[in-house]
């Protein structure tokens, strides 16, 4: 396994800024010709291998002499960003995107450079706390905010230096580590109750199958915010000075709400991940949903499928099972006797024709991610602790469930990075045993 640790990154002089620069283009080149002239006018049944296009620089390098001005090994791995870029392409098709062929790479579209292996060093003994340097061949020297120290017996084996659109600089040093995650907890030993169903939306980003609904980040000021700016930009003449330092600023802001939410969804991954054995959440199909959806702008806000993969990534760090079911019916199918019901979006409850069972709409879906969930790892359970009806026998008349739902703001879990204690969120049911 290898982590990757991300760190603003300063140049120490316009010098080195200006190289870095240079690099990039160097590399932009480089990756621009290797993908126009060589991979994509092959047949698709014959695309040449990387080896096949590692060993043709060589001899790009003595045709275009300036090339040669870059360090060999990062120039490889620009050749290899193509084979990158196309297993992300075919992961986008599978997942039900319309996806065409590798692009040529404009400037503002190619902003960084890999240095894999060789021709880079960390230096963190500098005698200032949370500061490093960071050399790199053939561009210079840059300070690096040291953060978070790399792991004692981490071995660097990759530096990827980036400029955002904003004009930061960031630098992401790989290391080659086994960390030390504790191991998911047997499944025989899992109890239903350190198990949790979620249920993705967007009026609730979230809403458990133990009540707790987490509400999205207010996005309101970061919006105006962004719309102000794209007013601003579309009022300067484009290329100038001017308009180039609103174009940052725009940038900037974009980059402002990226993290912002970025930074929501690691903490809720997290609290959760480390306060269950078990996570279940809907394989949602963002993109089906966006085709079909009047609402795609709230949709694709939300980042179901970024706020799956973190969930995945915190439950490998905090040993928890983190599983994912097919979303279909969830939001119909009863909890208790998996009748379907038809509700259209206004209707926020649900109410069971057939048994009864009574439950806010999506905690009812979350109860049913939470049985796929335990069905998929073979976990036995018994349906009414489940629900939180107890072992009682009752009438369907009577079979109804605790309807009390805690809703949480997202700046709870930004701030404290943990879920209020669970007894908070658990109201009893009045037919519990």
């Amino acid at each position: 396994m290898e982590p990757t640790f991300k760190y603003r990154a300063r140049p120490e002089t316009e010098a080195d800024e200006e190289s870095a620069l240079y690099q990039i283009n160097l590399h932009r080149e480089v990756y621009n010709h290797a993908l126009t002239q060589h991979y994509n006018p092959a047949p698709e049944h014959d695309k040449p291998s990387y080896t096949t296009l590692q060993n043709k620089l060589p001899q790009w390098k003595r045709q275009w002499v300036r090339w040669a001005d870059a360090h060999s090994k990062a120039l490889q791995m620009a050749v290899r960003r193509i084979y990158w870029a196309q297993d992300a392409l075919d992961e986008l098709e599978e997942r039900g995107h319309d996806v065409g062929d590798l692009k040529w790479k404009k400037p503002h579209d190619f902003r960084s450079v890999t240095y894999n292996q060789s021709g880079f060093d960390v230096d963190s003994n500098t005698g200032r706390d949370g500061h490093a340097t960071l050399w790199l061949s053939e561009i210079g020297n840059f300070d690096i905010e040291y953060h978070r120290p790399l792991p004692d017996d981490a071995d660097i084996k990759q530096v990827i230096l980036k400029q955002e659109k904003s004009g930061k600089w960031f630098a992401s040093i790989v290391v080659d580590t086994e960390p030390d995650y504790p191991e998911p907890p047997e499944l025989s030993t899992i109890d239903i109750e350190d198990t949790v169903g979620i249920d993705l939306g967007i009026l609730t980003f979230t809403h458990d199958s133990n009540g707790l609904a987490v509400t999205p980040p207010d996005f309101s000021e970061d919006t105006e915010r962004i719309d102000k700016r794209h007013r601003e930009l579309s009022r300067k003449d484009h290329g100038s000075n001017n308009w180039e330092k609103a174009r940052r600023r725009l940038a900037e802001a974009y980059e402002n709400l990226r993290n912002k939410f970025k930074d929501f969804r690691e903490k809720l991954a997290h609290a959760y991940t480390r306060e269950y054995d078990a996570v279940f959440l809907e394989d949602l199909n963002t993109r089906g949903l966006l085709r079909l959806s009047t609402n795609g702008q709230n949709i694709a806000l939300m980042s179901w499928f970024e706020t799956i993969q973190t969930f995945k990534r915190h439950g490998r760090k905090n040993g928890c099972h983190v599983i994912t079911v097919p979303p279909e019916g969830t939001t119909k199918r009863c909890a208790k006797c998996s009748v379907e019901t038809k509700k259209p979006l206004w209707v926020r409850e649900h109410s069971c024709p057939a048994c009864g069972f009574e439950a806010d709409r999506d905690r009812n879906a979350a109860f049913e991610v939470q049985k796929l969930g335990l069905e998929e790892l073979n976990i036995d359970y018994s349906l009414d602790v489940l629900l939180g009806l107890g072992e009682s026998e009752s009438t369907p008349a009577e079979t109804v469930a605790a309807v009390d739902t805690l809703e949480v703001s997202a700046s709870h879990v930004a701030e404290t990075g943990s879920l209020p204690p669970r007894d908070a969120r658990r109201p009893a049911s009045p037919y519990a045993g």
